[in-house]
């Protein structure tokens, strides 16, 4: 048995969750990837694999091994593309984690070009608002908006973007424009409780002027998409960052108000799984993100004036 051989089918077999597939992907027959993966548990003398008529499932062993033997085939494929020069293109399967609006904005519609640059690699974008386990969910690198909690996470801060406040024409139109903190009081808002921790209290700061408004909404959202929904439909003002309403910002669907006075931005960071090195793969997609972000959402272009997140 070609015992690398076998570990790359038994890798591909849980990427695809089928032995066809990964059948098709080396180009041999199904039965074939089948002894493989067999010959593979008789000789670690685990079993690595659930099967049933519907689905392969890999058992606890099978998911740790997987997750080491991955990292091994990565860090060998590295080191081809070492020895051969920068020039080769990358190969694989890059999995990447992020927020859904905002790679529906600003990631999906620049992957062409990246996947242009690297025909050879497969990218899986796993897309959930809420922060998954890396490790758990086998991604190699997550796109995460906001101060990190954890402070135990490899990252590394590679944009950044203002917090607005905003509403449509028409909303402006009928309600006015409020020019001071103060005058938010008299307005409807959609309140984004992912911002806010479900509250409604922001602070405003103005040279040294600091002011804080408690928002006053009766709709509550706790998902990007809805927010702009709400605020498309005229229900009211909110607060929220560039990243959700940027071509808005730009085609004037949306306007921005009181850019005098300044609100916590949000950083956007590369975040890698705990314990792992980053991925010659991880390293160059994060650096593709970063570039095609600049310069209107560089790290630098918020001076230190209460504008930068914290």
């Amino acid at each position: 048995m070609d015992r690398l051989a076998a570990i790359e089918i038994f890798i591909r077999v849980v990427d695809t969750g089928s032995f066809s597939a990964a059948a098709r992907h080396f180009d041999i027959g199904q039965p074939a990837a089948s002894k493989a993966v067999a010959q593979l548990e008789e000789w670690l003398g685990v079993k690595l694999l659930l099967r049933s008529t519907r689905a392969l499932t890999p058992t606890e062993a099978g998911q740790n091994f997987y997750q080491r033997a991955r990292r091994a085939v990565e860090e060998a494929d590295e080191a081809v593309l070492a020895a051969r020069g920068t020039a080769a293109g990358l190969t694989g399967k890059l999995r990447v984690s992020a927020a859904v609006c905002f790679a529906r904005l600003h990631i999906v519609p620049r992957l062409p070009a990246f996947l242009e640059q690297h025909p050879d690699l497969d990218l899986e974008l796993v897309l959930d608002d809420r922060n998954i386990d890396l490790v758990e969910e086998g991604i190699d690198v997550a796109l995460r908006m906001g101060e990190l909690a954890d402070s135990n996470m490899t990252a590394r801060r590679i944009a950044i973007a203002r917090r607005r406040v905003l509403a449509t024409p028409a909303y402006f139109e009928r309600h006015g424009m409020p020019g001071a903190p103060a005058e938010l009081l008299a307005h409807r808002a959609v309140v984004y409780t992912r911002d806010t921790g479900g509250g409604e209290d922001w602070t405003f700061r103005r040279d040294s002027a600091e002011l804080s408004v408690q928002l006053q909404g009766r709709v509550r959202i706790s998902a990007t998409e809805g927010l702009r929904a709400a605020v498309f439909a005229d229900m009211g003002l909110a607060v929220a960052s560039e990243w959700a309403f940027w071509p808005e910002l730009k085609s004037g669907a949306v306007v921005s108000v009181m850019d005098d006075w300044m609100l916590p931005a949000v950083p956007l960071s590369a975040v890698y799984p705990t314990g792992r090195q980053a991925s010659s793969k991880a390293r160059q997609f994060t650096a593709f993100v970063e570039e095609c972000l600049a310069p209107e959402f560089a790290p630098e272009r918020l001076i230190s004036d209460g504008s930068r997140a914290a």
